[in-house]
């Protein structure tokens, strides 16, 4: 739970906001002041986006990215600001595999023509933790987290 404390001598305490303590507060005091707290609750999203093979997308170093984890494997599938495969080439990449007990790292290198893939030593368990670095032909770098069953 956080204390906010906004200006004008108002307190809100929020742990999760309903729609309805949403309508109350944005009359009381004015939707500059709400719309953060309410991103704020619920900073997760509401939905995870997904890309054309059923993974998670996430932006790194400058480019759609999504994240397929099927057994031991991880695939990188490299997309434009268009959603077009963009090429992988002069990309390099690793992937920090952690379970809690154990770290892993999976070297992450071009596959076809966008894509990257890494082999772990054995298979990736739903809850881990999977922390990709990537670095662009030009030189841009990113790193995201996620999780396999984050969804």
């Amino acid at each position: 739970m956080k204390n906010t404390f906004l200006p004008g001598a108002v307190r809100v305490v929020s742990a999760s906001l309903t729609a309805a303590s949403f309508l109350v507060l944005s009359a009381a005091v004015g939707p500059t002041v709400v719309a953060p707290a309410l991103a704020q609750s619920h900073a997760h999203g509401q939905g995870h986006q997904k890309g054309p093979n059923g993974g998670d997308m996430k932006d790194i170093a400058g480019v759609h990215a999504e994240i397929l984890v099927a057994g031991r494997t991880i695939t990188i599938n490299v997309f434009d600001d268009a959603d077009k495969p963009a090429s992988t080439k002069g990309f390099t990449g690793s992937a920090l595999v952690s379970d809690g007990k154990t770290k892993e790292t999976v070297t992450l290198a071009p596959s076809g023509e966008a894509a990257l893939k890494g082999e772990a030593k054995g298979a990736i368990a739903a809850g881990a933790t999977i922390t990709i670095l990537l670095k662009t032909e030009a030189g841009k770098t990113g790193q995201v987290r996620f999780s396999p069953h984050d969804h």
